[in-house]
């Protein structure tokens, strides 16, 4: 595994980031809070540190902004999420920068980040005044009762988003929110604010109206209970542990909550699959932004009459992956996030280790390259009594199997409380299909790893199980941020009985008239 040079320090963006900082929704003379940068561990941002004042009087400004914006058509609202998907595309390389500074990913990786907003931006700008239009609906009487389902904005709606896709998850889940007629009151985590803060940013040039959109930072421990106790609705990411608090208090107050956790995915690679293509796609399932990805694979099961010629081919594609810290496309794994997580992945790969695993590839942190390096790790031997058999690691390992048959693969790959995301490989798209549809997760990809089914932006995406709650993209999406509403208008005659009919009399009529709307097949 090879290694590129470290770059310049991450302050070079200074400037952009005392603008950036100052949107935050915080008293001037609030405290603040240093972030590091990942690459380097110097200094990066000092943030404003948002109080439970500062967010309820962001949910007071956020009120009163969404009864200007809901009012304000849907397609107008469309074209200030496509003028920001012209500027996010202009303004990439910022985005770029930032992502890397904050996050530690690599360009490659911070660069798909960018083609998903576009894409969602672009999809919701074009669907929403569709999904949102009045829907007639069938009525109770044939001709006589004329129904309309309606939607409306749920009001403040309070996204909560991660630190490891830091504009994919901040400004993917506040577009639908925005067009949908919300307001959104939105904490992205504290270590890749700033990007969320770019993102904010960008749409306010493109149009939007200053209180419509606004971010507050700060802990958990001490905002979380204002952030919920102003929404009207809740989207979070995060872990599983944290999403059952979330909606067991989204539960106390009768609001909505969409929750995407945590998963342990499983990547099948069947008998009849691509022996080189299956390996290299494992590298791109298991190692993009250092394996701190919800949708990347940690479980791969390969089938036995395949396994040690698989297992050559991958071991060799991950020892070729070069790791760097340049802010540049060169290299193809970058760092980890935090201290924590590197802590992480080392106490699981140790773990294994000392209970009998074998290193296959990697295995070991990289100072040399930088404080949070670690390099992409392959383990088989993996037993039940190890930590990462079943626990999710969140960073660049991943654990290799074997199976006899396909049932048994299938029932291998669902044995976990999660459900997010999976992977099927096979030479034959009608079988890796029918396998893919007896795995429980919300996505699964054939021949691909993640960006598949990621990317079909107008199909649903979530998890099943402990992975999580309702669904992004696609109708769910946006309608998950509206309400309801049947309007029925009843004309000429209703149920009741018309003059000079009996009630018996009626109840014959209508039993008649039930008989033959069945018999013609009408629903």
């Amino acid at each position: 595994m090879t290694r590129i040079a470290n770059p310049l320090p991450a302050t070079f963006i200074s400037p952009l980031v005392d603008h950036l900082s100052a949107l935050v929704a915080a008293a001037p003379d609030a405290e603040r809070t240093i972030t590091n940068a990942p690459y380097t561990g110097e200094p990066l941002a000092a943030l404003p540190v948002s109080t439970p004042a500062d967010v309820q009087d962001a949910f007071v400004r956020a009120r009163q902004a969404q009864a200007r914006w809901a009012a304000v058509p849907v397609r107008e609202r469309a074209r200030i999420l496509l003028r920001f998907h012209d500027l996010v595309l202009e303004r990439q390389d910022q985005a770029l920068d930032l992502m890397q500074a904050e996050n530690g990913k690599t360009r490659r990786d911070a660069f798909l980040e960018v083609t998903d907003i576009a894409i969602t931006a672009r999809y919701y700008a074009r669907s929403a005044a569709g999904l949102l239009a009045p829907k007639r609906r069938r009525g109770a009487i044939p001709v006589l009762t004329h129904t309309t389902e309606l939607r409306h904005p749920k009001g403040v709606v309070t996204v909560i988003s991660p630190w490891n896709y830091p504009l994919s998850m901040a400004a993917g889940d506040a577009i639908p929110a925005l067009l949908a007629g919300n307001a959104v009151v939105q904490k992205p985590d504290t270590q890749t604010a700033l990007t969320a803060l770019w993102a904010l940013d960008l749409m306010r040039e493109a149009g939007l109206p200053a209180d419509v959109w606004q971010m507050v930072v700060g802990r958990g421990s001490s905002i979380g209970d204002a952030l919920l106790a102003g929404a009207d609705y809740v989207m979070f990411t995060g872990s599983t542990a944290s999403g059952r608090l979330i909606a067991r208090g989204a539960g106390e107050r009768l609001i909505g909550a969409s929750l995407e956790l945590g998963g342990k995915n499983a990547m099948v690679v069947l008998a009849d699959a691509d022996v080189a293509k299956a390996a290299e796609g494992a590298v791109a399932a298991c190692f993009p932004s250092a394996g701190q990805l919800c949708v990347s694979i940690e479980r791969l099961y390969v089938a036995e009459e395949i396994r040690e010629e698989f297992v050559a081919a991958f071991v060799a594609r991950t020892q070729q992956l070069k790791l760097g810290a340049a802010f540049d496309f060169s290299a193809d794994v970058g760092s980890l996030t935090t201290a924590a997580q590197l802590e992480t992945v080392t106490t699981h790969i140790a773990d294994a280790v000392d209970k009998g695993a074998t290193v296959l590839a990697g295995g070991k942190a990289r100072p040399d390259v930088g404080p949070l390096f670690h390099e992409p790790t392959i383990l088989a031997d993996v037993t039940p009594e190890m930590t990462l058999f079943a626990q999710e690691t969140f960073g660049p390992v991943v654990s290799v199997y074997s199976f006899r048959t396909e049932s048994e693969a299938i029932a291998l790959a669902n044995a976990t409380s999660y459900g997010l995301n999976a992977s099927v490989w096979s030479r034959s798209g009608s079988h890796g299909r029918a396998v893919a549809a007896r795995l429980h997760a919300g996505t699964v990809n054939v021949n691909e790893a993640f960006a598949a089914a990621w990317g079909s932006v107008d199909a649903p995406m979530g998890g099943m199980g402990d992975s999580g709650l309702g669904r992004r993209h696609g109708a769910d999406g946006l309608l998950k941020y509206t309400e309801a509403q049947t309007v029925a208008h009843q004309r000429l005659q209703g149920f009741t009985p018309p003059k000079g009919i009996d009630h018996q009399q009626w109840s014959r009529i209508l039993t008649g008239a039930l008989k033959t709307l069945k018999a013609v097949g009408a629903r």
